[in-house]
């Protein structure tokens, strides 16, 4: 997961491979109270791990329910059988709707019967979310609720004990989120001693959303009858019993990313979004076939669906997205794309999601250079002629979805547009859903590798460039090739094979084929760690006398290419700048005196456990600097229009601040 300021994709020009989608995150919150509310015990399994969840999961620890996480991902609840061991508890709630909404109704309604005092809150922007229908509908039947901060509007106090009305309907607005109404299905099965009547006021929207969870319910045991979609009855007695084993089902609004993605650019492969199918519980399935009128390819399998690029340019369409808000958002993005208007309406529920995702969507897509009407419950987008993209800076507003759908915007080579760099701020949002959305975002999406960017960081031996470059990675969110690393590795893989360092056919074969990756600031060869073991003393002569060996060089310049990959890279060692990527962005030459990068050797040879002279590593520094310089296979020097950076007197946090000034001199972006 990215936990960085800003992402810079590169201009991206196809798509192939296959998908495995997180479990939704409205069956995955509506699972977990259920299961904690029932009675026995329920293992839910591919439960989204993400933020959403992980708020629900610690407020229903504090609630008194026990849970625990197994190895392979699922989660197990004890139920609570209806009735709360703790007579207080204070809740934390981030952003997460699926969670405050129905949490307070059970709260509310478990206070006024049995007692208590609960606290709902959560971020600021929870805080501005509307909550007065809920509470309404709640203090109508009897419950105690106090407004802790602005009124209709979280932080919440549930209190009782107090008498329930139930013999009345409880009444629920329909048309600003159906989450009010799924929290009252959800938790008056608790209190249900004779029937209970819900009436809804306006017209119901989200439709799908409810359906799902009277399909969750009736999974619990508890069937409530439905009389269109303004009468819900719980019949008396109801109870919510465990049904034992439970798998949460793909997320469809997830998968709306994907199915876009290859609608504008699997021309050749398709891409495949597992975990869905076209029987799905959420109605944002649907979304593919909003996908298909615009152009879209689409396949079904069973729980997969494939997808390619069918009509180009995309044809616009106008849809009354009640169905399908959250996906809907997406197709605003691939409005671009189209030749002609979309229009999408039907969407006032986006007023008060994590952002106004309305005025959110036509702000953002405005500086793309799109020309975007609305209204209350509207987006028109007009398509996006080549010449008009721009350069721009995406506000993702703390909204997962919005970053997650303007990142498909980095497609725009495919209209016609100049490549140019997007940037997404704040891509670490995504955790509220889908944590890892951009790692798989990246390994489906195909780039020109001389789009894709490339950082150098070049210098002498324990110059300090490898923890350099670890750091600039992380900070840009990029890859990071430490080259010094193929050729400490392909010393090591000699040396336990028993080939001499003097034999350059045979290292050269070895090094052409070395099975070696980065991960976490760790490197591997094959599934081994390696990485203290390439810092070894005598692994790093072996490295030093390789290098000097043109034929070994050669086999493995190929294989430093390939570590240029979408988003980016940042590459260290001796001559990045000058014979790998002379094309980089920005190239570094990292120098400091032998004695400062002796001194710096010994500590970390010691500190990782390995005996060591600074006598003897002064010279052995002096003796290799002078081999590098002077050897014709690409002798150790700053490229020409290099950056020197000479940080003996520097730590590591001005370095990084250092490199990453100069890099964002290079790279500006509009706001």
């Amino acid at each position: 997961m990215l936990k960085i300021p800003f992402l810079d994709l590169p201009p991206l020009r196809g798509a192939a491979g296959t998908v495995r989608l997180p479990g939704s995150k409205s069956i995955s919150n509506r699972l977990l109270l259920l299961a904690a509310l029932a009675e026995g015990e329920t293992r839910i399994e591919q439960l989204l791990d993400a933020d959403d969840t992980a708020v629900m999961l610690e407020a229903l620890r504090a609630l008194g329910c026990a849970w625990h996480r197994g190895s392979d991902g699922s989660v197990t609840l004890r139920g609570l059988g209806g009735h709360l061991p703790v007579s207080a508890a204070d809740c934390f709630l981030g952003n997460a709707g699926t969670a405050m909404r129905p949490l307070a109704a059970a709260l509310a309604l478990l206070a006024a019967r049995d007692g208590g005092r609960y606290t709902l809150r959560g971020v600021p922007r929870m805080h501005e979310r509307p909550i007065r229908d809920l509470v309404d509908a709640l203090r109508g039947l009897g419950c105690q609720i106090e407004d802790l901060g602005q009124p209709g509007y979280p932080p919440l106090a549930l209190c009782g004990p107090s008498p329930l009305r139930l013999a009345e309907p409880v009444r629920v607005r329909g048309d600003v989120s159906s989450q009010f109404l799924t929290a009252l299905l959800l938790t008056l099965p608790l209190v249900a001693q004779q029937d209970v009547v819900i009436e809804v006021e306006g017209e119901l929207i989200s439709k799908p959303y409810v359906e799902i969870t009277l399909a969750l319910l009736a999974r619990f045991g508890v069937q409530v009858q439905r009389e269109g979609w303004q009468r819900f009855i719980i019949p008396a007695g109801s109870r919510l019993r465990s049904p034992g084993r439970l798998v949460v089902e793909g997320d469809a609004s997830a998968a709306s990313y994907f199915i876009a993605l290859g609608a504008l650019a699997a021309s050749a492969e398709p891409v495949r979004i597992e975990g869905i199918g076209r029987d799905a519980l959420q109605g944002d399935v649907r979304f593919a076939d909003a996908a298909a009128a615009m152009g879209a390819e689409i396949r079904w399998l069973d729980h997969a669906l494939e997808v390619k690029r069918g009509r180009w340019p995309l044809q616009g369409i106008e849809l009354d997205c009640v169905a399908i808000p959250d996906a809907a958002m997406t197709l605003a993005v691939m409005a671009l794309f189209a030749d002609s208007p979309t229009r999408l309406t039907g969407i006032a529920s986006w007023r008060v999601k994590e952002t106004d995702r309305i005025a959110a969507m036509a702000a953002e897509l405005r500086k793309l250079g799109a020309h975007v009407a609305e209204g209350l419950d509207w987006i028109e987008v007009q398509p996006l002629p080549a010449p008009a993209w721009q350069r721009a800076a995406i506000h993702t507003y703390d909204d997962h979805r919005m970053a997650m759908c303007f990142s498909l915007a980095a497609l725009h080579p495919l209209a016609g547009a100049q490549p140019q760099a997007l940037r997404i701020l704040d891509p670490g949002c995504v955790a509220k859903t889908f944590p890892d959305y951009f790692e798989t975002l990246f390994s489906l999406v195909q780039a020109d590798p001389h789009d894709v960017p490339v950082l150098c960081i070049d210098g002498p031996t324990a110059s300090g460039k490898g923890t350099l470059a670890d750091q600039v990675a992380q900070r840009l969110g990029y890859a990071v090739l430490d080259s010094g690393a193929l050729y400490r590795a392909t010393a090591l893989a000699a040396q336990c094979a028993g080939v001499s360092l003097q034999d350059e056919e045979r290292l050269a074969s070895l090094a052409a084929t070395l099975p070696l990756h980065f991960d976490g600031g760790r490197c591997f060869l094959d599934d081994e760690d390696v990485t203290d073991a390439l810092r070894a003393e005598a692994v790093g002569q072996g490295a030093s006398t390789v290098a000097a060996l043109p034929k070994v060089r050669q086999a493995l310049h190929q294989l430093q290419l390939s570590f240029r990959r979408v988003p980016g890279l940042v590459a260290d060692g001796r001559d990045m700048g000058t014979a790998i990527f002379p094309d980089s962005e920005l190239k570094v030459f990292l120098t400091a005196s032998a004695a400062k990068r002796a001194e710096r050797r010994h500590k970390q040879l010691m500190e990782k456990g390995f005996s060591a002279n600074i006598t003897g590593l002064l010279r052995d520094l002096e003796e290799r600097d002078a081999r590098d310089k002077n050897r014709s296979a690409s002798p150790l020097k700053p490229a020409q229009d290099a950056r020197l950076l000479d940080n003996s007197d520097l730590d590591i946090e001005a370095s990084v601040n250092q490199v990453l000034t100069w890099w964002s001199e290079g790279r500006p972006f509009p706001g």
